[in-house]
């Protein structure tokens, strides 16, 4: 035995794992002792043993397994950490003790199972016996199910979850064993005990003999209720009461409630297993329900009886198989498939049960008109169908369908309509048969018994009486009041028949079933159906005398505390109980008054009352007034009274003051009397005819408040303001609506007819007198505290003028919340019911508007053909079937909620491929909700919910649509219908990240402002726990935060109770995360809370916010007397913005708090902030420096604070809740003005408060966090205030976090501050901070980091980069490789920037790149096209000193015309250019001047800013002529510096290759030509602008159009701001005109290439660009300059007949606008250079010889070509041959001799030889006869003689002896004067020197300097060759004299001798090139040729002496005088360096 010892001395735990059997059963016996001894069931010992208790169990040796089983079952009893071991312990005893042979084991092993069931391990424990009915051997299988009766047996059906037994049970039965089939039987008796006939269905296939058995043994159950005999651990409370029922020896009725909820709790259809059967559905199904032969319809319908035969069916998409059933049973012609379509209709709706309700809206209608059949059997499969759908769906859904069949003309649809209803009511209760479904109900069914047809009658009988019975009289008789007593008895008669569905207790299972608690407190039509009610019965204006006192609003509310159980309300109704009912009084007449009136007035005021003496009138009045005010209300007759008083005079009296006496009479009366309407009517005429008079209008107005009072204010605002507008006084009308506002906010707002309102309101707001405006537009402010902002809605199309006025009213509405009513209440309600019935009154009425607005029906529009354009294939067609509903929705503006087949169609857009489709849709749906309002609720399951789906979208744009519209929907239909039914959890449960926290997101913003929730909330909760442990940080998130919203509504012990089912890990996670929720938990809102915090128009956050304030303290307050309760109500009005001022009215030791906020907000502590740096230095607090803030830090934070932060504020600052937050932000920026100080000493900590903020979740906070930022940086920046080290490292790192975000504003926002943080922090030291962000994980914060970074460097030049630029760019260039595409692009355009500022350098400092890299940047800065420019701007700024140091280059401080035309580009670039890299000599002075202006850089000193002009005026000759034409800018000093740069930067914009930056660029200069006095500072720029846009439009013809990934919408833009700021450029001829050849053809060609492109058809705006196109080409022809667009064109159409690959269509298209330009020649003829036009043709001609050009395919170009000249000769004649001047070799074309034919031809035609001809003829034969000569010569000499044609005659004698040498002109000369024979000689002389010079001028880049008009025609033309060599010699002074003449004469200086001139053409000043250089060139070159046109032109500006030319700013020598004016400049600078010094 020595091993005995060994394990003797061994401890009890380890004797249990012995390896001896004996060691093992004495370690057991042990246990048992030692588990039964410790008192402690939490005590460590427990612990020892988790691991053991398995094998306690499962012991392989018999006897010892028994010890041990005893010793589990001490150890699951009696410790605590039992249930960690439930699932092993459990497994083990079903496999190895269940199969044991001893009875004691197996029992024990049942025991065990039962206590784990104890400690609330039931699920487990089932689950593992569950899986023992799996087990192969019969004994474990018969152990097990003995142990599921046993549990059941003890437990009950509540703890023990019957579902996952009832699936088993049909196998169990079938086993081969008897034992089992037996233990089976015993078990399905069990389970009927407590479910009884809803476990039928489940077991209807078992074998039939043992069915009956069970049928059998079922019979003789007992029909008691079994009741639960054993209980949970948490049921010790229930088990005491039962033990001490069992005491009594009763069964008393405390456990009844226990067992009601049980008995209802199990459902048949839940026991059973889903089927799907859409798969199952007949491949042809469709095909052969819509087939011809009915036989194959009904084999269709016959296979969907079949399948829905199911009683439960899978859900799924059953919307076309309703759709087809619904066509069956509307259309079908054979009744027999009518009645199976509805069979099958009625399975669905059975086997779909709620999943079904989606469709009832669509089926119901259909059923109704269906009833017009006679055959029964269609009739009652009628009945069963539409019946069985009503269970699916509520009564309020449906109700509008049935109300529209009610009125239908056939009997037999009327009559089973009402049966309908009436069988429908019977599953009603009180809270689903609200007043408000009661009133349309009763009104139509009263009609229905009044009916000529017997059997409608019965029925609507019927259905009154079922209504009776369900709602109760209280509620129906109202509606009865006009029923004879007959008919009345009949209804009750009925209603004492009927059997309801519920029994009697309408309070009872059914309110459960709606999941609605009862509470005492509040009134037993909990939740909406309540609100309805009063809204309704306020809102439906019916037939006046029936519905008056509903409408009133008040026996609604008086009702209502008689209903609810705890306060009775109905006894005390005051003093004015019976007035409410009888309302009118009968008319009494004359005489009867008189004698009533003689009762109780003494004799001598009757005789008195028509005296004519005013004063004994006015005694009368006295002794009238003393009787009335001692009478008693019961004998005070009033209309007798009021007649009285209207009697003669009347309200005629002429004497004010018995006028005003009898005005306080009427008054008196109404408030003593028991006043009527009838008495009311007698007298509110006079009332409003005084109402306007200045003495007696008070007391009328006060009189009518007093009726007011007595018969309800909407009765009485009707009929006052009726009268005022029927009457012309408008100061009536004024002051009668004056009296309404004030009424109103007295009365409050109930029951008033807002429609009557309005229309009056409109004729006011249309009266001529403006006081009657005026008073309308304040009434309206009124209303709209009440009714919110949908009463706009009825006022869109005022005038503009009145609606801003409307709309500057509601502004100043807008934030207060409405008074409290404080008349009109008092009387009817006393109890504490009342403040219900007011809360609700309040929070309905905003939809009063809805209901009121007249809505349409576009069912009709809703054509089978729309709805298949949107499920077209094509996108396009799709789209356009999208723009149709949009179009009817907006058309129709409200509708009303029958909208046909559009449902599904639109649901099926939301998952459409294509995004904008989704968007699209998704703002439809938002449309349709506020189009449809409230009764959008319909369509919220199946349209609604897919919604939710597309939360998930991976694109944030579509996320947010989705949400946006999702809360638009949730306004108008609550949250009731969403959180109802499993769908959101269904969508929860998809595990999609972004679904989960948007969804989450939503339900946490919801749901706190929700009094009551729908059960099925609870199936969400299993997902969110899931959602707690998400692998996305987001998702995470956001399950926390809506935890405590969940717990709000649930409850913590539902939601505890919920984590059962997770992983113990998981479970113990989740319920720490309960724990802390629960914390923070906040109070359900109160319903008094609501009155106070409503908000108009508020979303539900609003509403909440007081709620929160107002719960702690109601509990206590509610039952207190009324005057508290006004208080509270006060004091939540009075809260704007200060929720928590609610709490300080209501309980008292707060009120000191009240003073504490009239103080400051910021205390300022001396030299706080000095010492908390010092603190922070010395590392005696935490360095604000982490990642997520930990506690530590905010306690930190808080405890800085407290010294000099309010205590209030602080309370918000840190409370748990956002909402409070947001409190303390508005705080904070309301009282930011006025404590700027304290602000600055608080700086710090603000700051640091709000980088918590950035932590948060909660968009809201963020924003507002960001506003106050904005304004904050703003105020420092006044303030001249700069941040200090410390404050910035511990605000910017975590505000750039945010620049990362998702959402666009807040993004947008943070750029906002970042761009203000560098006024007050030197943006030097922001760069390491930003480039720090561009580390960042989240690339849309590296993206928008690498922007920024940009941004500082354009805007303050290279010294921002830190440490070093070379450092900062490499880190840069680094992010050209990045994954992310946003990355890439933002890094690329930031290096672009900086080589914009610093030029190649940059390739320098950026070092190594990959080569994909350096491709990527080279390619983008290529595109950028453009100089580098000069850096450094704003380094002024840059300083971090207090003082603000003005330079000269901080030219944005200066608001001169030129910021104002580019202030966007001001404010971030001030371009200048860069002189070094720019190569152009004579562009030398203006950039040196540049140089120093940007100076500063290297001369560091103050000095005040330079002004460029007033150089220019230093040296200027001080008499400049005045110009007459062109004023010239005031600030033309700021033009000079920056508007050229500025529009060089935004043209070189316009090229690049990034859509939007093109865009803007386009949008800034189209805003620049857009405004008259800006426009001019485009001239010069012009060809450049039309460069860039036709490479544009290039970039897009080549690359864009052919990216697929680009948006093609991007690409139509682009094209639209192209094409618009083309037309604008063109419409300003000025500028048009500066347009060159080359430019314009080069645009041409864009233009019609364009044109031809048929990929832009295909865009679906394509047609639209195309026609802008075609405007855009005439106004091209129209406007620009005719020679060049001319000369353009011919070259464009050469080019096109030479290109082979260009399409025929261009060269059409071309001769097209040819044919235009030959059109217009007549106007322009004057005004075109016919010498250049001809040298093209001459070209022209040359290329395409008439040979050549017959060849062509087409013979358009050889008659364009034609036509062009011969239009020419038509119009210039013989002249035309004069202008042959410029071709050179006139042999080489065909041109002279076909001009000489057509003059030829011409002048056969006239016949007529006039001189003109004979000159012609001249010309062609060479050999002229002699007589011919001497005239011409004579024609010659005549014109040199006449003063106009001078100089015309000269040259063509000069060119007539060049041709004719031998022509003798001496015989003319000889007779003319000495004077006139020299003149000639001279002339000549003249012609020929310049002719020899022609050509001779130096254009180094081949631009010919030619001009027209000039003193003698030979010079105008100054060819250059078309190749351009030139070869030079000086020109004459003549030609620059004449240039001179023609420049002063352009801008307007007077020449002294004025000579007629041809008009003259902007060619002057814009040298072209006759040869156009080809599309293919190069921009470098044009450039450099813009640059130089330029520059002579502005060389002709200095010969002219005009400076200020036009809107060109720089002013340049001209080459001639270059070497002169490099010295005067470099005299000039000399004198700017020594003034510097």
């Amino acid at each position: 035995m020595g091993d005995d010892s060994e394990w003797m001395k061994l401890p009890i735990d380890q004797k249990c794992e012995h390896k001896l059997w004996k060691a093992r059963l004495n370690g057991y016996e042990e246990a048992l002792k030692l588990f039964q001894k410790i008192d402690d069931e939490k005590s460590p010992e427990w612990s020892k043993y988790l691991g053991l208790i398995k094998k306690f169990v499962t012991d392989s040796n018999a006897v010892a397994q028994l010890k041990g089983l005893e010793a589990a079952l001490a150890y699951v009893e009696n410790a605590h950490v039992a249930g960690k071991t439930t699932g092993e312990v459990a497994s083990g005893v079903v496999n190895k003790v269940f199969n044991q042979p001893k009875a004691r084991a197996k029992e024990l092993g049942e025991d065990i199972c039962l206590m784990y069931i104890e400690i609330e391990k039931g699920e487990a424990v089932q689950e593992e016996l569950l899986k023992g009915l799996d087990n192969k051997n019969p004994k474990i299988i018969v152990a097990c199910i003995e142990t599921l009766r046993k549990a059941l047996s003890e437990f009950g059906s509540k703890i023990i979850s019957l579902k996952p037994i009832i699936k088993v049970l049909p196998k169990l039965f079938e086993s081969r064993e008897k034992a089992v089939r037996d233990e089976a039987k015993l078990l399905a008796v069990e389970i009927y005990r407590w479910i009884r006939d809803a476990l039928r269905p489940p077991l209807q296939n078992i074998n039939s003999v043992q069915l009956k058995e069970l049928e059998e043994e079922w019979i003789k159950v007992s029909s008691a209720a079994p009741k639960q005999t054993r209980f949970l651990r948490s049921q010790q409370e229930l088990k005491a009461k039962f033990e001490q029922q069992q005491g009594l020896g009763g069964d008393a009725d405390g456990g009844d409630d226990d067992e009601e909820e049980v008995v209802p709790q199990v459902d048949a259809y839940e026991l059973l297993e889903a089927v799907e059967i859409l798969s199952k559905l007949p491949k042809d199904f469709y095909e052969k329900i819509e087939a011809k032969k009915w036989q194959e319809r009904k084999e269709a319908l016959e296979a969907v009886e079949l399948l829905v035969k199911n009683p439960k069916l899978e859900s799924g998409d059953y919307a076309d198989l309703v759709k087809a059933l619904k066509k069956v049973v509307g259309k079908d012609t054979n009744v027999m498939l009518v009645a199976l379509a509805a069979k099958c209709l009625a399975g669905l709706a059975t086997g779909l049960r709620k999943k079904f309700g989606q469709y009832a809206g669509h089926v119901v209608p259909t059923i109704l008109e269906k009833f017009k059949e006679k055959k029964p059997q269609v009739v009652q499969a009628l009945q069963e169908a539409i019946d069985a759908i009503f269970l699916t769906t509520t009564l309020q859904n449906i109700s509008e369908d049935i109300l529209a069949v009610m009125d239908n003309k056939n009997p037999t649809i009327k009559q089973q309509t009402s049966l309908f209803i009436a069988r429908s009511f019977r599953h009603c209760t009180p809270s689903t048969l609200p007043k408000s479904l009661l009133k349309p109900f009763c009104a139509a069914l009263l009609k229905h018994i009044n009916d000529s047809a017997p059997e409608v009658r019965d029925a609507g009988f019927e259905a009154l009486g079922t209504a009776l019975k369900v709602a109760g009289e209280k509620a129906v008789n109202p509606f009865l009041a006009d029923v004879d007593k007959l008919k009345l008895d009949r209804i009750k008669e009925c209603a004492e028949k009927v059997e309801l569905v519920y029994g009697k207790k309408p309070g009872g299972p059914a309110e459960k079933k709606e999941g609605k608690p009862i509470t005492g407190k509040t009134a037993a039509l909990p939740g909406p159906a309540g609100d309805k009610e009063t809204k309704d019965a306020a809102t439906r204006p019916g037939p006046l005398k029936k519905t008056s006192a509903v409408k009133a609003g008040v026996p609604p509310k008086k009702g209502k505390p008689a209903t609810s159980a705890g306060t009775g309300g109905t006894g005390t109704k005051g003093k004015k109980g019976p007035e409410t009912k009888e309302i009118f009084e009968s008319e009494l007449s004359i005489e009867v008054c008189e004698e009533k009136a003689a009762a109780v007035l003494p004799a001598s005021c009757i005789q008195q009352l028509d005296s004519g003496n005013w004063k004994e009138r006015l005694a009368c009045m006295e002794e009238f007034q003393k009787a009335v005010e001692l009478m008693e209300r019961s004998e005070m007759p009033c209309q007798a009274l009021v007649r009285m008083l209207a009697k003669k005079p009347g309200w005629k009296e002429t004497n004010f003051q018995v006028m005003q006496m009898k005005l306080h009479i009427v008054a008196l009366i109404a408030q003593k009397g028991n006043f009527s309407k009838t008495s009311a009517q007698v007298v509110l005429d006079g009332l409003v005819d005084k109402v306007g008079d200045v003495k007696c209008g008070t007391n009328a107005k006060e009189a009518m408040t007093a009726i007011a009072e007595a018969c309800q204010l909407p009765w009485t605002a009707e009929q006052v303001v009726a009268m005022a507008f029927s009457q012309k006084n408008p100061k009536n009308q004024s002051e009668t609506l004056n009296w309404l506002s004030n009424a109103i906010k007295e009365f409050g707002f109930s029951g008033l007819n807002v429609k009557a309102f309005i229309s009056n309101v409109k004729t006011a707001l249309a009266a001529t007198n403006p006081a009657v405006r005026t008073s309308a537009i304040t009434l309206l402010g009124v209303m709209y505290l009440y009714v919110g902002p949908s009463l706009r809605m009825f006022f869109e199309d005022e005038k503009p003028a009145l609606l801003s006025q409307i709309d500057a009213e509601f502004e100043k509405m807008q934030g207060q919340t409405a008074p409290a009513p404080t008349r009109g209440i008092s009387r009817h309600n006393v109890g504490g019911g009342g403040d219900d019935g007011e809360e609700e009154e309040q929070e309905e009425v905003g939809n009063d508007v809805v209901d009121l607005l007249p809505r349409t029906d576009i069912g009709d529009k809703i054509t089978a053909e729309l709805v298949s354009k949107i499920g077209d294939k094509n996108w396009k067609i799709r789209k356009e079937g999208l723009d149709e509903v949009t179009s009817i929705i907006n058309e129709a503006k409200f509708i009303q909620p029958n909208i046909g087949e559009l449902p599904a169609a639109l649901k099926g857009r939301l998952n459409d491929s294509n995004k904008i489709l989704v968007q699209q849709t998704l703002s439809i749906l938002q449309q349709l909700a506020t189009a449809m309002g409230p009764n959008i609720k319909q369509y919220v399951k199946n349209l609604g919910i897919p919604v939710i789906t597309v939360l998930g979208d991976s694109k944030n744009n579509v996320r947010a649509a989705a949400l946006a519209t999702v809360n638009a929907w949730a306004e108008q239909t609550g949250m009731k219908e969403w959180l109802e039914g499993e769908d959101l959890s269904e969508e929860l449960k998809k595990e999609n990240p972004f679904l989960r926290q948007e969804l989450l997101g939503w339900l946490a913003e919801k749901l706190p402002a929700l009094r009551s929730v729908p059960s099925d909330l609870l199936l969400c909760v299993p997902h969110l726990y899931s959602c707690l442990e998400d692998r996305n940080g987001d998702v995470r998130k956001k399950a926390q935060d809506a935890l405590p919203f969940f717990m709000m509504h649930l409850g913590f012990e539902k939601m505890a109770k919920a984590t059962g089912k997770l992983k113990p890990t998981s479970k113990d996670q989740v319920l720490a995360m309960l724990e802390k929720a629960k914390a923070n938990m906040p109070a359900k809102p109160a319903p008094l809370a609501k009155t106070s915090s409503r908000v108009v128009g508020g979303a539900a956050p609003a509403k909440f916010q007081p709620a929160s304030a107002f719960a702690d303290d109601l509990g206590s307050n509610t039952m207190e007397p009324k005057p508290d309760l006004k208080k509270a109500k006060a004091g939540g009005l009075s809260s704007k913005t200060k929720g928590v001022q609610g709490k300080k009215v209501l309980s008292k030791p707060n009120l000191k708090e009240d003073d504490d906020k009239s103080g400051p907000i910021f205390i300022i502590v001396p030299n706080g902030k000095e010492q908390r740096m010092k603190e922070e230095k010395a590392l005696k607090v935490l360095k604000w420096n982490f990642t997520t803030p930990r506690d530590e830090y905010i306690e930190q934070l808080k405890t800085q604070m407290s010294t000099c932060v309010a205590k209030w504020l602080q309370d918000e600052m840190f409370h748990a809740d956002f909402q409070h937050h947001n409190k303390a932000l508005t705080v904070m920026i309301e009282h930011l003005e006025s404590e700027k100080d304290g602000v600055i000493s608080c700086l710090d900590l603000i700051l640091k408060w709000l980088t918590l903020r950035f932590f948060d979740t909660n968009t809201s906070v963020l924003m507002k966090a960001l506003e106050y930022l904005k304004l904050l940086f703003n105020l420092l920046n006044q303030e001249e205030y700069h941040l200090t080290e410390n404050e910035a490292s511990s605000f910017i790192p975590y505000l750039i976090l945010k620049v990362g975000e998702p959402k666009d504003v807040i993004r947008k926002d943070v750029r906002a501050i970042l761009n203000r943080m560098c006024r007050i922090y030197p943006a030097s030291k922001m760069f390491p901070f930003i480039m720090e962000g561009t580390k960042s994980k989240n690339s849309k914060q590296r993206a928008e980091c690498l922007e920024e970074l940009g941004c500082l460097v354009e805007s303050y030049g290279m010294n921002v980069c830190q440490p070093t630029p070379g450092k900062a760019l490499k880190e840069m260039a680094t992010h050209i490789g990045d994954r992310d595409n946003a990355v890439r692009n933002a890094a690329l355009n930031t290096i672009v920037t900086v080589y914009n500022v610093h030029g190649d350098q940059v390739f320098k400092l950026i070092g190594n790149l990959s080569e994909k890299d350096m491709s990527m940047l080279e390619e983008r800065i290529k595109r950028s096209a453009k100089r580098p420019t000069s850096a450094p701007v704003r380094q002024a700024e840059e300083k971090p000193q207090r003082t603000q140091n003005i330079s000269a280059n901080t030219s944005m401080m200066r608001k001169g015309q030129a910021e104002d035309m580019s202030s966007k580009l001001n404010q971030n670039r001030n371009m200048g250019s860069h002189s070094e890299t720019t190569h152009t000599v004579p562009r030398e002075f203006q950039l040196d001047l540049d140089e120093i202006e940007n100076d500063n850089g290297t001369v560091r000193c103050e000095m005040p800013a330079l002004v460029q002009h007033k150089l220019d005026d230093i040296f200027e000759p001080v008499l400049i002529p005045e110009p007459k034409i062109r004023a010239v800018s005031p600030h033309f000093d700021d033009m000079h510096s920056n508007t050229a740069s500025t529009i060089n930067f935004v043209i070189s914009q316009v090229a690049s290759g990034d859509i939007n930056t093109s865009i803007q660029a386009l949008t800034q200069i189209d805003e620049v030509l857009k405004q008259e006095d800006k426009a001019e500072a485009m001239s010069g720029h012009i060809d450049q602008f039309l460069i860039a846009t036709f490479m544009q439009l290039r970039l897009i013809y080549n690359t864009h159009m052919a990216d697929e990934k680009l948006d093609k919408d991007e690409i139509v833009r682009l094209y639209s701001c192209i094409i618009g700021s083309m037309i604008t450029l063109f419409q300003i001829e000025s500028l048009a005109r500066e347009a060159s050849t080359g430019v314009l053809k080069d645009l041409m060609h864009g233009l019609i290439t364009l044109m031809l492109d048929s990929r832009v058809e295909d865009l679906e705006e394509g047609e639209q660009v195309i026609r802008s196109v075609n405007l855009l080409v005439v106004k091209v022809l129209e406007k620009s300059d005719q020679t060049n667009i001319l000369s353009a064109l011919l070259v464009l159409l050469q080019d096109s007949l030479l290109a082979t690959a260009s399409s025929p269509k261009f060269a059409e298209l071309v001769m097209k606008c040819l044919w235009r330009m030959v059109r217009l020649l007549p106007e322009t003829i004057n005004s075109i250079n016919l010498d250049r036009i001809l040298l093209d043709i001459h070209i022209f001609m040359k290329v395409f010889p008439k040979e050549k050009l017959k060849q062509c395919k087409s013979e358009f170009p050889i008659r364009t070509l034609k036509t062009l000249l011969h239009t020419l000769c038509k119009l210039k004649g013989p002249k035309i041959l004069d202008h042959l001047t410029m071709i050179d070799n006139k042999n080489e074309s065909e041109l002279e001799a076909h001009l000489c034919r057509v003059m030829k031809h011409a002048m056969d035609q006239t016949g007529k030889a006039d001189k003109d001809t004979e000159k012609g003829a001249s010309r062609i034969e060479e050999k002229a006869s002699k007589a011919k000569v001497n005239d011409i010569l004579a024609e010659i000499f005549k014109k040199i003689g006449s003063k106009e044609n001078t100089k015309e005659g000269l040259a063509e004698l000069y060119e007539y002896k060049k041709k004719y040498s031998d022509a003798d002109i001496e015989p003319f000369l000889k007779n003319s004067s000495q004077f006139f024979q020299s003149y000639v000689e001279r002339g000549l002389r003249l012609i020929e020197t310049e002719r020899e010079g022609k050509g001779r001028i130096a254009t180094s880049t081949g631009i010919s300097t030619q001009m027209e008009g000039t003193c003698v025609p030979a010079s105008t033309h100054t060819v250059s060759s078309c190749i351009g060599n030139t070869n030079g010699e000086e020109v004459g002074p003549s030609v620059y004299l004449e240039r001179l003449k023609i420049l002063r004469q352009r801008c307007g200086l007077d020449n002294a001798k004025q000579e007629d001139r041809p008009p003259l053409t902007s060619l002057l000043s814009k040298p072209t090139l006759p040869t156009v250089a080809s599309s293919t060139d190069m921009l470098h070159s044009k450039l450099s040729q813009l640059r130089e046109s330029r520059e002579q032109y502005q060389h002709l500006d200095l010969d002219s002496n005009q400076t200020h030319s036009s809107g060109i700013g720089t002013t340049l020598a001209s080459p001639s005088s270059a070497a002169a004016n490099i010295d005067d400049l470099k005299k000039r600078l000399e004198r700017i360096k020594s003034s510097r010094k």
